[in-house]
């Protein structure tokens, strides 16, 4: 992992964000992606020497008025400025919101029940180790032949990350592997990532197992994961199949996410009736 997560957050959203979005001139021969650092200082108002100590991490603690001219030079979104706020209070050190908390591996009866309504449709609860909790039969149809929700070691629940980066048949299964694997070191840095001991044992764990294709991104991913997109599985069943995923949080209390996925294209569509009949199923989970 990067010990310089703020910097690394702000020079990877300077370098995408295009001059004329920023309202500036393009001008001749640019080889900076993005914007210049003087640009981004100009638009903020601060110096220039303070963008590039910002972005290297030799300075961490940024003022509120700061980081909101940032935020709006930038034009970060919404969760990008709660992230941006996450990374400058997490520089600081000495707390944790989570306070060192196991992972949630209970599922509330009424977040049962709403998946339980979900049902033909593919969905997943996942806490913040990407640990398979709570599903629904439409999703084990969909999941259960790839392996993804085989046990993990010593009995717990079946693990996303662990699949995507350890289990060779994951590389089959999506097509667009790196993708996937970037949005699952994203998923598990989304958090306080090592300061954490339960994910820092995991991310331990997949630095051996996986080495570089694991150690590799997490200085570079950003823990920012993308809540909604499309998504490509090939199932031994029904073939290559194009899935849109939408993320919900659940509560701070619970620690989790549901992930819904729906078909993206008619052809993925008729598959998934034909994997799910359009019958509501058996709700499924770890404990089941």
């Amino acid at each position: 992992m990067s010990d310089n997560e703020l910097g690394m957050f702000l020079r990877h959203r300077r370098e995408a964000v295009s001059p004329a979005e920023a309202g500036l001139p393009t001008g001749p021969r640019r080889r900076t992606p993005g914007l210049r650092r003087a640009e981004l200082a100009t638009l903020a108002g601060v110096s220039v020497e303070y963008v590039t100590r910002l972005e290297q991490g030799r300075d961490r603690h940024p003022s509120a008025q700061v980081l909101s001219a940032l935020a709006d030079a930038l034009r970060l979104t919404a969760a990008e400025r709660v992230h941006l706020h996450r990374l400058s209070k997490g520089a600081e050190g000495g707390f944790s919101c989570l306070g060192g908390a196991a992972p949630g591996r209970t599922v509330r009866p009424t977040v049962r029940a709403l998946v339980e309504r979900l049902e033909p449709t593919p969905a997943v609860v996942l806490n913040r180790l990407s640990e398979a909790l709570l599903w629904t039969a439409g999703y084990e149809r969909l999941a259960g032949p790839v392996g993804l929700l085989d046990d993990g070691p010593h009995g717990t629940p079946p693990n996303l990350a662990r699949f995507v980066f350890t289990d060779e048949r994951a590389r089959t299964a999506y097509p667009d592997w790196d993708r996937i694997a970037d949005q699952q070191v994203s998923a598990l840095k989304q958090g306080p990532f090592r300061a954490d001991p339960h994910i820092a044992a995991l991310a331990d764990e997949l630095a051996v197992t996986a080495g570089a294709a694991f150690t590799g991104r997490t200085g570079t991913v950003l823990g920012l994961p993308r809540s909604s997109g499309v998504e490509r599985l090939v199932h031994p069943e029904a073939g290559e199949l194009r899935l849109a995923y939408e993320t919900l949080d659940l509560s701070a209390d619970d620690d989790l996410r549901l992930i819904v996925q729906l078909p993206a294209d008619e052809a993925t569509a008729a598959a998934l009736d034909h994997l799910t009949g359009r019958r509501p199923g058996m709700l499924r989970s770890v404990s089941a």
